[in-house]
């Protein structure tokens, strides 16, 4: 299986300007893909923020196991302490969350200032988060409009800039985080499943053959249901590929058109709302 290894030099760069960053926020909004919570979440984020105020957000909610969803924002919760936030993004009313609970943490720093005879300012936030999570429609819906790039490919924002939430929050946009060694491949592979990961990090046929696997453990009769297989037939890659007639003109599987499929059916929520890690793997 192709090792995979992805660090662009402009999310290294990111990185080493996020500490020189960091003393200018006092709230930071962490977002990673509620269908890895896991493995989307940056292990270090606690070393490069100490101290730091911080919420969580769970985004891409309304592509993840909506179960699992509460499972996972309790144990995180419990675990770092920090407000989490489930969230699509969709419903307006996630935003005047978002807003509330940075103005609410930054209350005792306003506070302070104010004690010490400093001038009133906006609170100040950053968003954090490793590519394609969300982090930058986050911003754009914060800020409600478009004022950062945004795409679907992983990595697409390339600079960073002060965006103003309203009259009380200015906000700084930073490139996604990653780390320069994805020491754990499984944990790199369920980032490239949700397209986390640059497509020319990762083999897309063995990720789909992965992808099948784990969603065959996980979720066996809503897989079935969506490729229609009955509950007591085997499934893989190739199977499907037969049982959708995608075929090569030599009349064998197209494995390569089937893995494009499959990935991109999955990552859109149209083969079912998946979740693909549970806290009790981590433990």
């Amino acid at each position: 299986m192709k090792h995979i290894h992805w660090f662009p030099g402009h999310i290294a760069k990111a990185q080493r300007q996020l500490k020189e960053k960091l003393r200018l926020v006092d709230v930071i909004i962490e977002v990673i893909d509620s269908r890895i919570p896991y493995s989307s979440k940056y292990k270090d984020i606690e070393k490069l923020c100490p101290n730091k105020k911080r919420i969580i957000l769970m985004n891409k909610s309304d592509v993840s196991d909506s179960k699992l969803n509460k499972i996972w924002a309790n144990y995180i919760k419990e675990k770092t302490n920090f407000e989490v936030i489930i969230t699509s993004l969709i419903n307006k009313e996630d935003i005047k969350i978002i807003i509330g609970k940075i103005t609410n943490l930054a209350q005792d720093i306003m506070e302070k200032r104010a004690q010490k005879g400093l001038l009133p300012r906006p609170v100040r936030t950053m968003v954090v988060g490793m590519p394609n999570v969300g982090k930058s429609s986050t911003i754009n819906r914060l800020v409600k409009r478009a004022k950062t790039k945004t795409g679907a490919k992983a990595g697409v924002t390339r600079q960073q800039q002060w965006v103003r939430i309203n009259d009380k929050i200015e906000l700084l946009d930073t490139p996604g985080i990653i780390p320069t060694v994805q020491d754990d491949q499984y944990q790199a592979l369920k980032l490239a499943m949700v397209n986390s990961i640059g497509e020319n990090a990762y083999d897309s046929e063995q990720t789909a053959i992965e992808l099948v696997k784990l969603l065959d453990k996980k979720y066996k009769k809503e897989l079935r249901k969506y490729f229609g297989f009955s509950e007591i037939e085997d499934i893989d890659i190739e199977k499907i590929a037969f049982k959708k007639n995608w075929l090569t003109k030599a009349n064998k599987a197209d494995i390569k058109r089937a893995s494009q499929t499959i990935l991109k059916t999955f990552r859109e929520g149209k083969m079912g709302y998946f979740t693909l890690e549970s806290p009790n793997e981590f433990e």
